[in-house]
């Protein structure tokens, strides 16, 4: 199963966007509505560790990134989701394009996201893509065994295939707005076909 060659072999700096009102929202999330959104998330996968969800969108299934479905919060933040996921992928030109997973991340200091690769087949075709909402200066992001910093505001595809892992050795929580992204007009793979079969 070749990945989607359009994918980064690291990191793509895609440019800053505006959070500040996203941001603004995600500070006043409620701690019961985090606790409470996490438990529920489809996404529990054991190299998260500790690190908490807001899960808007998600896939039907790992093995096909095609089919995905809304959650019942994304209605409500679309609106200020939606144009900070516009900006973030304006360089990229694509004319229809798809977000099959989004969500909020947040990481508490002291926090681990395991060394992993994400394998399932859904994950090698969209681009994987955060905008960091707030961070210190003590976040990394590696890939391949290289430390990256990613800033607050801009927006970086990231290479979800390589070896990947996230640190927060600051003092403070790390929250991203983690989406992936495709281009409708792109064929698909002949691989998909195999596995939808």
């Amino acid at each position: 199963m070749h990945p989607n060659p359009r994918k980064t072999l690291s990191i793509r700096h895609l440019g800053q966007v505006d959070i500040a009102a996203l941001r603004d929202a995600v500070m006043q999330i409620p701690e019961d509505i985090w606790d409470a959104e996490n438990s529920d998330k489809p996404n529990k996968f054991e190299v998260l560790d500790k690190t908490r969800h807001i899960v808007f969108r998600f896939v039907e299934s790992t093995r096909d990134w095609r089919q995905s479905y809304d959650r019942p919060l994304w209605a409500t933040w679309r609106p200020l989701i939606e144009p900070v996921m516009a900006q973030a992928t304006a360089g990229y030109g694509y004319q229809r394009s798809m977000f099959p997973r989004v969500m909020l991340a947040r990481m508490a200091p002291g926090g681990i996201i395991k060394t992993h690769v994400d394998a399932n087949p859904a994950a090698k075709w969209p681009h994987k893509v955060h905008v960091p909402l707030l961070t210190n200066d003590r976040v990394t992001f590696f890939i391949n065994g290289v430390g990256y910093y990613l800033v607050e505001g801009e927006s970086v595809e990231v290479n979800n295939l390589g070896a990947h892992g996230v640190r927060n050795d600051g003092d403070s929580d790390r929250i991203h707005l983690i989406f992936e992204y495709y281009d409708l007009d792109q064929p698909d793979p002949e691989w998909i076909k195999t596995l939808s079969a």
